[in-house]
């Protein structure tokens, strides 16, 4: 049985009287990359903040490493690596003092100081470019100084909080790397992105946040293997559109219709058959078609069926 190093149970965060997360659980097992994703809003950054021990729960627990958060704050922290979106880094500074400074903070001196920025730099690929001034690297560069920030104390946990937005091909490229080799040195990763085909490419398992709750957690291949052949999105016109997808709903061929405004999204193990027969109906109640999109089944598709919106909104 894997070991699990994180556990939040029933997780709840007002800001005055605003819910922002409402009853969260889930638990990440040692060495895995897990995936939070959500559009804008959802409560993933506050969800972070709590796991990450930067604000306390209204209510629930989290355990991390077997230790309780609330009663153990300090020990937990010194477990954990935190990346901000935004970047911390001082522009004048080389990449390599700037490490050097904050490996102090964590109370790191001499020869073990050495040893860590160097492994930390080597990590992200920038060791050659190590004395430069940060303010001449790219954006893709300083977000990998970033990452060697949150490396330097050999954390049990790291948390990736958008890690390449911004970030040109070739600096995105290395983070992924890089995260794949921490990952295969047992580092546990908690990874929060708008892009969804980073998720499939590093994520073992992803829960899909919205309106502060988990409606969607597993591995992404089964989650996408969920959809089926994928999804088709019809425009109806106002006024017809509940009457065909009553009708719709009907159907052998569809195991899923939901209604958003104007649109049905119709979820078929057979797309070419459910579009002839949802097309047929419409012919039957004269029914005037807006739009008509047909979605490939992937992660993209399995966010936009449950949550109704693109993960950029």
């Amino acid at each position: 049985m894997e070991t699990e190093i994180l556990i939040a149970h029933d997780l709840h965060k007002s800001f005055s009287s605003q819910p922002a997360v409402r009853g969260i659980s889930f638990s990440i097992a040692q060495g895995e990359i897990f995936g939070l994703l959500g559009p804008n809003g959802a409560g993933k950054s506050t969800t972070i903040s709590m796991l990450a021990g930067l604000i306390p729960p209204t209510s629930g627990s989290i355990e991390i490493d077997g230790l309780d958060l609330r009663s153990h704050p300090n020990e937990v922290k010194a477990r954990l690596g935190l990346v901000p979106q935004d970047l911390a880094l001082y522009p004048t500074l080389s990449a390599w003092d700037n490490l050097a400074f904050f490996a102090q903070i964590y109370g790191l001196r001499g020869r073990v100081l050495k040893q860590r920025v160097t492994m930390a730099l080597e990590m992200v690929q920038l060791l050659d470019r190590a004395k430069e001034p940060v303010r001449n690297y790219s954006g893709g560069m300083k977000r990998r100084v970033n990452l060697a920030a949150g490396l330097l104390h050999q954390p049990k946990i790291l948390f990736l909080d958008e890690p390449t937005v911004g970030v040109d091909p070739q600096s995105r490229n290395a983070i992924f790397e890089s995260i794949e080799a921490l990952n295969r040195q047992g580092l546990t990763v908690i990874y929060t992105t708008h892009y969804m085909e980073e998720a499939e490419r590093l994520c073992q398992r992803v829960a899909i946040i919205d309106h502060g709750q988990i409606i969607a957690q597993d591995t992404p291949a089964n989650l996408i293997r969920s959809l089926g052949a994928g999804v088709i999105r019809m425009g109806i016109l106002d006024g017809q559109i509940q009457e065909v997808q009553r009708q719709s709903a009907q159907l052998a061929s569809i195991s899923s219709i939901v209604q958003r405004d104007h649109l049905l999204d119709i979820q078929s193990q057979d797309t070419q058959m459910a579009l002839i027969q949802v097309l047929d109906i419409t012919n039957r109640l004269n029914a005037k078609v807006t739009s008509l999109e047909i979605l490939d089944a992937s992660l993209e598709t399995v966010f936009l069926n449950l949550t109704g919106k693109s993960i950029r909104d």
